[in-house]
C-alpha cells in the first residue's frame, strides 16, 4: 500500500500536507494571536517576545502526549509549553477553540495546495497553446458516438482542451478564494472570550480572510467547492487523458505515449505500448470524484459543529490535492512528448473514401434548390452504397443521374476539398487568444 502512495505523492505537495507544515501553521496562528493580545495591551512586550523566541515543537514529542490524550491540539498545545515555560503556556490558545486553529492554519495549506495546482494549470495551458500553434493545419478526421464525421485539425482539437483548461484554472481560482479564510472567534463563534480584532490580526498576518460568520468551525462548503473543483479537475483530465487512448489504439493510431529506454508496458506481450499514463489518469479521476461526494456529505453538521466531518476530511482533502498534482504532472509529462503520426492522420481521414465530405455534398444539392429530405436521400443512398461495397464515394455520386442532374464533374470534384474546412481556424484561434 505504501508503494501506491509514494507512487502519486509529489515532494512539493508533500511537503505541504506533511505534519511539519500542519502544525508549523498551527504555531503562527498561536503566535499571531499573542502577538495581536501585545498590540492590544493584553501580554507584556518582553514576554511576548520570549514566547516567539522560545516557541517549538517537537513532532516525536507531540505524537506521544497524544497517544495519552487522544486529542491531536492539546497534544500540540502542550509540546509548545515544554518549549516556552509554563508561565508563557498561559497566554497561548486565549480564548481560543480547538478549531479555531485548525481550521485556520488548513486554510493555509488549501491555499498553498491550490496555488501549486495553479501553476500546473499553468504550466499545461502553454503546453496545450503551443500544441494548437504546432498542429494547426495537422488534418484528421473529426470522430462523434466513435465514427468518423468530417475533417479537422489536431491543432483545433488541442484549441478545445486549452479552453476546458481556462474554465478549470477559473474555478480553482474561485475555490481559492472560498478556502483563504480563516477563523478565531470562539467555541461557537460568537468572540465570548476572544476580541474580533485578534481574528482580524491572525486573518491578515496569514493572508487569509477573516469570515465573515463561523461557528465554531469554518462552514464546510468552502471545502466542498475546492474538492468539487478538484473533481471537474480530474474529470477534464479524464476526458484529455481517454481522448488519448482512443486514438492511440492499434485501430486508429494517430497519437502514441513514447516508450522510454527500458520501459516495460506489458508483462506478457513485449511488442505492446499501453497507454499507461493516461490509463493512470483516468483511473484515478474517479478517487477525485469520490471524494467530492465525501466533502459534500461534510456540510451538514449537527449544530454549531460536530465531528463526523473531521476523519473524513483528514483523507479527503489533502489526497484529493495530492491527486490532482500528480495527475498534472502525468498530462504535462504526456503532452510534452506525445508522439503525433501525421500519415496516419491522413491515412484515416481517406479510410471512408470521400464519405467525411457527404454534409457538404448535402450542402451543395440543397444550394440548387433542392428540399433537404430529398437531398438527404440522394446523398445517403449512394454513401451507404460506397460504405458497403468499400468504393468511392464520388464514383456513386457520378453514376447517379439525379444527384449529376444538379451537380457537374468539376463541381463535385470541388467538394471534395480539405482546405474547405479549415477556413474558419484564424476567427476560432483568435477567439480564444492564440495568435
Amino acid at each position: 500500500m505504501n508503494g501506491v502512495i509514494e507512487r502519486y505523492r509529489l515532494p512539493e505537495m508533500e511537503k505541504i500536507w506533511s505534519d511539519e507544515n500542519c502544525f508549523q501553521q498551527m504555531l503562527q496562528v498561536e503566535l499571531h494571536v499573542c502577538e495581536a493580545m501585545k498590540d492590544m495591551g493584553k501580554l507584556d512586550k518582553e514576554r511576548y517576545e520570549e514566547i516567539v523566541d522560545k516557541a517549538g515543537f517537537d513532532l516525536q514529542r507531540i505524537r506521544e502526549i497524544e497517544a495519552v490524550t487522544k486529542h491531536d491540539i492539546a497534544a500540540f498545545l502542550q509540546a509548545v509549553a515544554e518549549h516556552i515555560g509554563e508561565e508563557n503556556a498561559k497566554y497561548l490558545h486565549w480564548g481560543m477553540a480547538a478549531s479555531d486553529v485548525l481550521d485556520t492554519a488548513m486554510a493555509v495549506q488549501m491555499r498553498q495546495a491550490v496555488d501549486l495546482i495553479l501553476g500546473k494549470l499553468y504550466q499545461m495551458r502553454d503546453l496545450l497553446s503551443e500544441l494548437a500553434k504546432k498542429h494547426k493545419y495537422t488534418l484528421m478526421v473529426g470522430r462523434s458516438h466513435g465514427i468518423h464525421a468530417e475533417p479537422l485539425s489536431f491543432g483545433l482539437k488541442m484549441v478545445v482542451w486549452m479552453n476546458e483548461n481556462e474554465r478549470t484554472i477559473r474555478r480553482l481560482q474561485a475555490a481559492r478564494y472560498s478556502v483563504a479564510v480563516g477563523k478565531v472567534s470562539g467555541a461557537v463563534g460568537a468572540y465570548a472570550h476572544i476580541d474580533p480584532f485578534v481574528e482580524e490580526h491572525v486573518c491578515r498576518r496569514m493572508d487569509l480572510r477573516p469570515a465573515s460568520a463561523s461557528s465554531q468551525i469554518l462552514q464546510r462548503d468552502r471545502h466542498a467547492e475546492l474538492l468539487l473543483a478538484l473533481a471537474l479537475l480530474g474529470s477534464t483530465l479524464d476526458k484529455f487523458a481517454t481522448d488519448i487512448r482512443t486514438l492511440e489504439r492499434t485501430e486508429i493510431a494517430e497519437v502514441s505515449e513514447p516508450l522510454a529506454a527500458g520501459e516495460i508496458r506489458s508483462s506478457a506481450l513485449p511488442h505492446k505500448v499501453n497507454p499507461v499514463k493516461a490509463e493512470r489518469i483516468s483511473g484515478l479521476a474517479r478517487v477525485l470524484r469520490g471524494n467530492a461526494v465525501a466533502a459534500l456529505e461534510n456540510v451538514t453538521l449537527w449544530d454549531e459543529r460536530d465531528m463526523t466531518h473531521s476523519s473524513a476530511e483528514r483523507i479527503i482533502v489533502q489526497d484529493s490535492c495530492l491527486l490532482a498534482d500528480y495527475m498534472l504532472q502525468l498530462m504535462i509529462d504526456t503532452l510534452s512528448t506525445i508522439e503525433i503520426d501525421r500519415e496516419q492522420m491522413e491515412y484515416n481521414l481517406d479510410m471512408t473514401r470521400g464519405l467525411i465530405f457527404s454534409q457538404r455534398v448535402l450542402m451543395a444539392l440543397m444550394e440548387r434548390g433542392v428540399l433537404r429530405d430529398r437531398a438527404y436521400d440522394i446523398v445517403q443512398r449512394n454513401a451507404v452504397a460506397a460504405y458497403r461495397d468499400k468504393t468511392d464515394f464520388a464514383y456513386y455520386l457520378l453514376q447517379d443521374k439525379e444527384f449529376m442532374s444538379y451537380i457537374s464533374a468539376d463541381e463535385l470534384d470541388s467538394l471534395f476539398d480539405y482546405e474547405y474546412y479549415m477556413k474558419n481556424l484564424d476567427y476560432i484561434y483568435r477567439r480564444v487568444g492564440i495568435f
